[in-house]
């Protein structure tokens, strides 16, 4: 299981976005990283290239979300509003949930 997932409030605790809050649109499991939405952006210059369609697509400057180390991001309980380690518990129900270190609260 892990201890962040997609649609998850995160904040940033090191880089140049530090301090800042968002959401995750994706994890990159295998590389140990996240992709938060709006945050640590970067920019590429793309060439001019010819199209599927036999048009040329000028060159342009692209803004895009580079992945952050999951390292540099906490979670954000949704119940006490505050970034938190995860902990986890195993309910009667046999299901394995995510607690917050801080107020005992399940994440979903």
């Amino acid at each position: 299981m892990q201890r962040i997932k997609k649609g998850d409030t995160v904040e940033i605790i090191a880089g140049k976005d530090k301090g800042e809050r968002g959401e995750v649109i994706k994890v990159l499991v295998k590389e140990d990283r996240v992709i938060v939405d709006g945050k640590n952006v970067v920019k590429r210059h793309m060439k001019a290239r010819p199209g599927p369609t036999g048009q040329t697509i000028p060159a342009q400057i692209l803004s895009k979300d580079a992945p952050l180390t999951l390292s540099n991001v906490m979670l954000v309980c949704p119940t006490c509003d505050k970034r938190v380690r995860v902990g986890y518990r195993v309910r009667e129900d046999e299901r394995k949930v995510r607690v917050c270190k801080k107020c005992q609260a399940d994440i979903e």
